[in-house]
């Protein structure tokens, strides 16, 4: 199973133009996705607003080299290991996911762009990379879905309530699983089988909420935070950080693309 590329053995009856073509389209609807979100929500107005603000209170003219440290370490820090959710089970949780994330999609492109012909050899390390990523993803996910959500722990809520925000983790745990079930049924190579294609068919439609569903999911969130993360720090090194605007003044969850209720206490 893991040393199988499903995509070049699906191109034994699909056309690898066809995957491709679905690839493209994919891409397409997160950047269409993240322009409504944008034009509706007004996150970026506001960034850049927030960011003229923020120049000129700033205390401190920072020189290119003080910027390209501030931004270097951000990424080192806040982006690349999500400092900011401190050290526990939802940083590292968050973490599997997103790293999870990036193997499965980047694996997925490489195996379906440049080895999905059945003539092709697929290198063993990218089937390998790909299973990987599906599996830390719906370990990831999972483990937040079930037990570290704020509503969970704050609110007492179930972990079956879902409202329109969770669209995008559950249909990204969900097109991972999919993906390892169908890669599986599809390794045992027996005649005559059923299953694996329709595990490939919940793998298609998963794939489609999640990326045609970007509008209306936490998906943009992922565009919006390191951008974010940036200015702050910015902020902060440049001494403008004080006079930023209180969150109140932000657009509705700013970045976040998230509505929770206000915790109830009893």
């Amino acid at each position: 199973m893991f040393a199988n590329n499903p995509f070049s053995i699906l191109a034994e009856s699909i056309s690898p133009i066809l995957m491709q073509s679905f690839v493209i389209l994919m891409g397409l609807l997160v950047i269409a996705g993240t322009l409504m979100d944008i034009i509706h929500k007004k996150n970026v107005k506001y960034f850049f607003n927030n960011a003229k603000k923020a120049k000129k209170s700033a205390t401190k003219n920072l020189t290119t080299g003080e910027r390209i440290s501030v931004i270097s370490k951000t990424i080192a820090s806040d982006i690349a290991t999500t400092s900011e959710l401190g050290a526990g089970k939802r940083r590292l949780a968050h973490v599997m996911g997103m790293y999870g994330t990036i193997l499965f999609w980047t694996a997925s492109v490489v195996m379906i762009f440049f080895y999905s012909s059945p003539q092709s050899t697929t290198p063993s390390a990218w089937p390998i990379v790909w299973h990987l990523g599906a599996l830390l993803t719906v370990l990831g996910g999972s483990w937040f879905w079930f037990f570290l959500r704020v509503d969970v722990y704050s609110e007492a809520h179930p972990w079956y309530r879902v409202i329109k925000a969770d669209l995008f983790v559950l249909a990204l745990v969900a097109s991972s699983l999919f993906g390892l079930i169908w890669s599986f049924l599809q390794s045992m190579s027996l005649q005559d089988r059923w299953d694996d294609k329709v595990f490939l068919v919940f793998f298609i439609l998963s794939n489609l909420v999640l990326f045609g569903g970007v509008y209306w999911s936490k998906f943009a969130h992922m565009f919006y935070k390191p951008g974010a993360a940036l200015q702050k720090n910015l902020a902060e090194a440049d001494g403008s950080r004080d006079n930023l605007p209180p969150k109140a003044d932000a657009p509705e969850q700013f970045g976040l693309g998230i509505k929770r209720e206000e915790p109830k206490h009893y």
